[in-house]
């Protein structure tokens, strides 16, 4: 899952990267209502963090400016400001979450996986396939109730896949939602992951088909 901080405070948004990063998403990182709107015009977020307080403009217009345009990315909104008329203007202009500082990483990163879930219509926290099993909270994958050893990406490509069951996922998304500006990305990488998955899937999970020229499919 990919995720947007829109946060000006550099310490805080690095402390959010990291902790995210460890939790298995693919975070990116801008400090202004400009950068926000250019980088969600441009690129596909799971969920987007915005800080209320930016330097160059008011988090709510941004989201405003967001919604207008027909963006849906689901938005949990970070601020300082305790005022219900604050809570209920940015649920009003669009947000899907409020979230007051301080707060605990681990809020932070339940919450959003609430957000993520409900956007794609579903509440269950656990993916299934078959045999195979993916609980999204405690970031837990067994096949036949045996836990599968998985890397951090070995994770993020499974979950992309096992969200669209039988349907074809193509490389670009899967690319988008695996790996974030900072990262140094092979060429083949995404074909690496996947050649992980597929063996450790073996021989009772679900297989992963190449579509040529497309992208891959979990087969149910």
């Amino acid at each position: 899952m990919r995720i947007l901080i829109v946060e000006d405070d550099e310490r805080l948004a690095r402390g959010m990267e990291a902790s995210m990063s460890a939790g298995g998403f693919a975070v990116d990182v801008v400090g202004s209502g400009e950068e926000a709107l250019d980088v969600l015009a441009a690129e596909t977020y799971n969920a987007a963090i915005l800080d209320l307080g930016l330097p160059d403009m008011d988090g709510l217009e941004v989201l405003q400016t967001l919604r207008r345009s027909g963006d849906a990315t689901p938005v949990l909104i970070l601020t300082a400001r305790d005022a219900v008329s604050d809570r209920i203007a940015g649920l009003d202009r669009g947000a899907d979450d409020y979230l007051s500082k301080p707060f605990h990483p681990r809020e932070l990163e339940s919450r959003l996986r609430a957000l993520i879930r409900r956007s794609q219509g579903t509440a269950d926290p656990v993916l299934r396939v078959g045999d195979l099993s993916l609980d999204r909270s405690t970031r837990v994958v067994e096949l036949r109730r045996s836990v599968l050893d998985l890397r951090r990406r070995e994770l993020a490509v499974l979950e992309t896949l096992m969200g669209r069951p039988g349907k074809v996922v193509t490389k670009q998304r899967l690319n988008s939602e695996v790996f974030n500006f900072a990262d140094a990305v092979a060429p083949n990488a995404l074909e690496v992951y996947v050649g992980r998955l597929r063996r450790k899937l073996m021989p009772d999970g679900p297989t992963i088909r190449t579509i040529r020229g497309l992208g891959y499919m979990l087969e149910t």
